[in-house]
């Protein structure tokens, strides 16, 4: 007999809301099937509507808490790409470096995820007390732990000190000395193999007809990665290539184990460039410009359409940008994080497993759902958008309801 089990859109399992109803046949997956959109925030309508365009980089930051240098530079590149705006070389390297720690700090805080899901709480707490180093490196060069306001359109509003290199040279040393012992724990341990080896395939196949991104296409053996496809800032003078599970274990399965290697990884190669990059950063300016009111102006007086691409901890982050000469914010913006197709990919990995995999095989493409949540109505089987004025207006209506 067949069941169906709604995991969401409020589980332990789940750090945000979203639902994957699975149809079990005893312990054994047989359908999935997903629906987002347990939550909506309006960022990208909000974005379209700040006094000023400079605004909307602060806004950015704060559609995932993690990923909060990628999606402004997303927007920064568009933004710069219709303006001519040029960028010092500099300050290109400050963004390469930036990247690449937030690249660290994100792995390691998934890999604690994927210990506390698999009842290693005692791994989860040693994987989190590691990344500690990466996030005083942030604190100690943007002045905030989490959301770090460090990108501005033609450069960077902070720069890296002749006295902060000494430290970020100490902590790539204390991450390139600790590698062994974190692969060790979580590549090694018999409970995590038996946990993940086979568990979740996602094949190159489905990887590359579903379009997924990032470590969760390139543990599938799919070598997609816009540092290498399209290098942007200074990447293309550290030839980034993408990382597949068999450089290291000599095969490729697909599975949730092959996601955590592909992490690993590249907390190894993000150690490398870091390091390669603070060794040729050249000297200069880290602003074009540096009055931001002239910025802004500049901005405000440009007309054209552009996309900014940024290889994100969870793959690649798409920002479209729309600038009308006389608007005084962003004429359109449109966000596609790579959680938004990487979900896709749940299916093919669920069936066939059992209800105890659900938790681990969800947490290895590392969602974010903050990023992803759209909202659409269907009545009669049409789909219909609606307006920031409309759904103002709903929800008036609804607020006069309850109070009656």
């Amino acid at each position: 007999m067949k069941y169906e089990i709604p995991i969401g859109p409020l589980h332990p399992a789940l750090k945000e809301p979203i639902m994957i109803k699975c149809t079990i046949e005893g312990e054994r997956i047989v359908d999935v099937d997903v629906i987002a959109s347990q939550n909506h925030r309006g960022v990208e309508w909000i974005g379209m509507n700040r006094n000023n365009p400079v605004q909307s980089i602060y806004l950015a930051e704060r559609i995932c808490g993690i990923c909060n240098f990628c999606h402004p530079s997303c927007l920064v590149i568009a933004v710069e790409e219709i303006t001519g705006i040029e960028v010092p070389e500099r300050a290109q390297y400050i963004r390469v470096i930036q990247g690449e720690l937030e690249r660290i700090h994100s792995h390691l805080l998934w890999a604690g995820v994927a210990a506390h899901e698999l009842g290693f709480d005692s791994l989860l707490h040693y994987v989190w007390m590691v990344r500690e180093k990466v996030m005083d490196i942030l604190e100690l060069v943007n002045g905030n732990r989490v959301t770090k306001s460090i990108i501005m359109y033609g450069g960077v509003r902070r720069d890296i000190k002749d006295e902060h290199i000494p430290k970020l040279r100490k902590m790539v040393e204390y991450y390139r000395e600790g590698f062994n012992k974190i692969a060790k724990l979580f590549l090694e341990d018999k409970t995590i193999k038996m946990r993940t080896r086979n568990i979740g395939i996602l094949t190159k196949e489905d990887a590359m007809k579903l379009a997924t991104a990032g470590p969760t296409t390139r543990a599938s053996g799919v070598k997609k990665d816009v540092r290498q496809d399209m290098p942007y800032y200074a990447y293309p003078d550290f030839e980034v290539r993408a990382v597949t599970p068999d450089i290291l274990t000599g095969e490729t399965v697909g599975d949730t184990y092959d996601r955590i290697v592909v992490r690993l990884l590249e907390v190894k190669q993000s150690l490398e460039i870091i390091e390669k990059a603070l060794d040729e950063m050249p000297s200069g300016d880290i602003l074009s410009e540096p009055k931001i009111i002239k910025i802004i102006n500049q901005v405000k007086k440009s007309e054209g359409e552009a996309i900014g691409r940024h290889e994100a901890p969870r793959g690649e982050d798409i920002h479209y940008v729309k600038l009308k000469e006389g608007f005084e914010y962003l004429y359109a913006w449109k966000v596609r994080a790579p959680t938004y197709i990487n979900i896709l990919s749940w299916r093919p990995m669920l069936l066939d497993m059992q209800i105890a995999d659900i938790p681990i095989v969800a947490a290895s493409i590392d969602p974010c759902l903050s990023c992803t949540n759209r909202v659409t109505i269907v009545k009669n089987g049409k789909e219909k958008i609606i307006t920031g004025d409309e759904l103002h207006k709903l929800s008036i209506q609804k607020t006069r309801r309850l109070l009656r």
